[in-house]
């Protein structure tokens, strides 16, 4: 303290403990961890994370299952029977191995392609395609935005503005720390959120708290159509979070087994009041940002020809067979168990009724006011006049 008892007097150097500290956390942000590389070698067993040849096998399934559900997602789209959807292929691993290590309280705050976290926390392919076709089981009612949460599995909505998970994140983190848990959240955003204002208040708030909190990055290279090295000058994403006190690691988001073993290990460290974490998970995006973008416009189809390589599904396949955990005829066994109870699945999601008309005057008010019962009788005569009409309302 300084002779005022306030503050340390600032003129001078960082110590030289710090400056240290930093050269090493350094090595980490500007580095590139990974356990098994694209053909499913394994370059670093200090990376594999110590788990059975079962959990292994599960942690593979749970991404063939993000794959074919995604796929049908896509496929509905198509066929006008899902409004919107943000492709996950080439990002199963990210969202799975993030989401695998976490406890059943931890919470976990997701962003457009985290279908492989949701199935990860116990959520049915039946309930995502009820959310996303909007049925009468959707158990949101049609009141969001093709993007699923429920407090039943401690996953939170994610919003449609880019970024804003990111400090509700931090205070629930904060709260947690406050109430004495040592509960952890765990929140997914892309590359572009980096450049958002909420991402550094996030960072920041999280930094001088030491909240329990693990950040992912999906690092997907591009942020709709613009690629990363137009979203920042900083050589990586995960240096980001050095400037805020939070440790910044950048790994191969294509090999689950490696963010497997960084995340659990940025949880734990949370759960001991260690701080926070910013994981930058390098990946690919193999499809659109969404159904409404057209990456041809700004990438060849040789680039996504040669990402192929990388995917996480094939690696993962080679990565077991060369382990002799399953051979490659075996896996690929799962994919087509999983095709097959999937499409069983769409099929009956498809023939359950739409919601019904007065859905929007639900879960509004826990007792309905008089003008809300005026609106809702408005609705049902002009419904029982168009039919009599013989007009449809629902082409």
């Amino acid at each position: 303290m300084s002779r005022t008892g306030l503050i340390d007097i600032p003129f001078k150097p960082v110590e030289k403990n710090v400056v240290e500290e930093y050269k090493a956390l350094l090595e980490d942000a500007l580095g590139f961890k990974r356990a098994v590389d694209e053909e499913g070698r394994v370059v670093d067993e200090e990376l594999l994370p110590k788990i059975s040849e079962g959990e292994i096998v599960e942690i593979y399934t749970y991404m063939v299952r993000a794959r074919v559900i995604d796929g049908w997602l896509l496929k509905l789209q198509r066929m006008g029977k899902v409004a919107l959807h943000a492709p996950n292929k080439g990002q199963e691993a990210v969202a799975v191995g993030a989401a695998k290590p976490l406890r059943r309280d931890d919470w976990v705050f997701p962003s457009y392609r985290e279908l492989g976290a949701y199935l990860v926390r116990g959520m049915s392919e039946e309930e995502i395609l009820d959310r996303a076709l909007a049925n009468a089981d959707d158990p949101l009612k049609g009141s969001d935005f093709a993007i699923f949460g429920n407090r039943k599995y401690n996953l939170v909505p994610a919003p449609v503005p880019v970024g804003n998970q990111i400090p509700i994140s931090v205070g629930a983190a904060y709260a947690m720390k406050y109430l004495g848990r040592d509960t952890v959240t765990l929140t997914f955003f892309g590359d572009g959120a980096t450049s958002r204002g909420d991402f550094h208040a996030g960072l920041n708030f999280a930094g001088v708290f030491k909240v329990p909190a693990v950040f992912v990055i999906q690092n997907n290279q591009w942020a709709i159509s613009v690629p990363r090295k137009r979203q920042t000058a900083a050589p990586t994403l995960a240096v980001k979070g050095l400037a805020y006190g939070v440790p910044g690691v950048r790994i191969d988001g294509n090999d689950v087994m490696v963010v497997y073993k960084i995340v659990s290990d940025a949880a734990e460290k949370a759960r001991r009041g260690g701080g926070p974490t910013l994981i930058e998970a390098v990946t690919y995006r193999l499809g659109p940002h969404t159904t409404a973008d057209d990456p041809s416009r700004y990438r060849t189809s040789e680039e996504e020809k040669i990402m192929e390589r990388y995917e996480p599904l094939r690696r993962m396949r080679k990565f077991m067979e060369s382990m002799g955990i399953l051979t490659e005829k075996e896996a690929l066994s799962i994919e087509e168990e999983w095709n097959s109870k999937v499409e069983e699945i769409v099929r009956r999601v498809l023939a359950k009724p739409p919601l019904p008309e007065n859905v929007f005057f639900q879960n509004v008010y826990g007792k309905k006011p008089w003008f809300i019962k005026e609106e809702e009788q408005d609705l049902e005569e002009t419904l029982k006049t168009m039919e009599e009409l013989g007009l449809s309302y629902r082409e």
